[in-house]
Formats: C-alpha cells, structure tokens, sequence
C-alpha cells in the first residue's frame, strides 16, 4: 500500500505537477483575484523551479560528501549499488548495454573494485517484468557492463525484487547478514539519494560506509545567464531533488529511516 501510495503523492508534488495544478485553479476560479494569485504563484514557482544558480545551490546544501577513491583506507567486503536510472532503454534486439542518468554508480563501484577498495558488487533493485523475465532488468544489464570491463562474473551479486530504498535496504540486509555477517560495507548511491539510503540501511541492520557517486552540484558562478534566464535542465534536476526531498520526508513519517 505505501508503494502505490508513495507513487501518487510523488506524481502530485513534483515540480512541474504543482505548476500544472496552480494553474488548473486559475483556469477554473471565478474570482479574478484568487486567479491572479495562483496565476502569480504559478509563475513564481515555475521560474525558481528552473533557476540553475538556485538549484545549484540546492545540490550543494543537500548532496553528500565527495570522496576519492585514493581517500577510501578500508577494503570492503561488498559494495552495495542502488539501481535507479543506472542503464538506459535500448531499441528491441540491440546486443549491448548503454549507460542511463544515473550510470555513474556502476562506474565507480568499477573504479572502488579495481583499486582493491570493494572486493564483491552487490546490485540491488528490481525492473519492469518483461524485462525481469528476458534477464534483462536493469542490475543484468549493468553486469554485462561490468564484465565487459574486466570484472569477475562471480565477484557480482543481485538481489532483484527491491521497488523502492526501503525494500534496498531489508532485502539486501538478508543477503549480507547469510553471506557476509562479519562483513564491511560501502554503500554506493547518487549522491542527493545518500541521505535517504544511509538512514534506510541503518535502519535495516546495516551500518555502511558511504561513496556518493552522480553529484548534480557544481561551482557554477553567480552570472546573469545563471541565475535571470530560466533553464529547462535546471527544471529537471530540480525534479530529481524535490523527488528526494519528498520521499525523504515519507520515509521519515513512516519511520524508515
């Protein structure tokens, strides 16, 4: 119920569905000064929504802690990688992977393994059934890439069923407490999405390290193209992090993290 329920509230709060709303009631009040106000609100909000400098800045206030690889002292015996957006959608009968938005996790769980940081990959998070069903979801796919790259097929774990952060955490939990009970842990995520995941996976019995990976924030200047002309990929990155800010605020109600 909270999955089904979760994914309502997150079409109704995004960005650009609260736009649409505010719109909506201009479009049907009959009152000329409420319509001037959701009009106003409207656009105010649409303006900051797609402001680069602002949301940059966002990034910066929200996202974890950038680490190198040279800086990671331990070696973990499994580096856990959420999936989300880490492959892209491949025209039918394509023979290859490709990277989606969010590949950068896969990437630098590669890096950590081959500098001798992360000595096994778990992948966890489910895909769409007919993909599931050619062995074709998202964390095969990301294998594939893996292997390509050099690493052992036997060094990559799955844990496939996983639809949302909290499942992330309870169903890998299970597969490290039977497999790696004594083990050490590097959790590898986008970094706006490392808050939210760390207190999930501490929640579940798992306490990781943590390696960000997929920052959205930069040093981007304060400049009149930054920060007066509205930017339709400042809209969707803010998109991303209001969506983060949003489930992170669910899972704190319902107390998953």
């Amino acid at each position: 119920m909270f999955y089904f329920l979760s994914k309502a509230i997150d079409f109704l709060v995004m960005p650009f569905s609260i736009f649409f709303i505010l719109c909506l009631f201009a479009l049907f009040s009959g009152n000329k000064k409420r319509k001037k106000i959701f009009l106003t609100i409207a656009f105010c909000w649409l303006v900051l929504a797609s402001n680069s400098y602002l949301v940059n800045k966002a990034f910066n206030w929200w996202e974890y802690e950038h680490r190198n690889v040279s800086s990671v002292q331990k070696t973990y015996d499994v580096g856990i990688v959420l999936s989300g957006g880490m492959t892209g959608v491949m025209p039918a009968g394509t023979d290859h992977p490709s990277m989606g938005p969010h590949g950068d996790r896969f990437l630098q769980a590669f890096l950590l393994y081959k500098a001798g940081k992360i000595k096994k990959i778990l992948i966890t998070g489910t895909s769409p059934a007919h993909l599931m069903r050619r062995n074709m979801g998202e964390t095969r796919e990301a294998a594939k890439l893996l292997v390509k790259w050099g690493i052992k097929p036997e060094d990559i774990l799955f844990e496939e069923k996983a639809r949302n952060t909290r499942e992330n955490a309870l169903f890998t939990s299970r597969i490290l407490s039977s497999r790696f009970s004594d083990g050490k842990y590097l959790l590898i995520t986008s970094s706006f999405h490392m808050r939210r995941s760390m207190q999930c996976f501490i929640k579940a019995g798992v306490h990781p390290d943590a390696f960000a990976a997929d920052f959205y924030g930069n040093t981007t200047s304060l400049s009149f193209d930054n920060l007066l002309i509205p930017k339709p990929d400042a809209l969707a990155n803010f998109d991303f992090l209001w969506h983060e800010w949003v489930g992170y605020l669910m899972y704190k109600l319902v107390g998953y993290c």
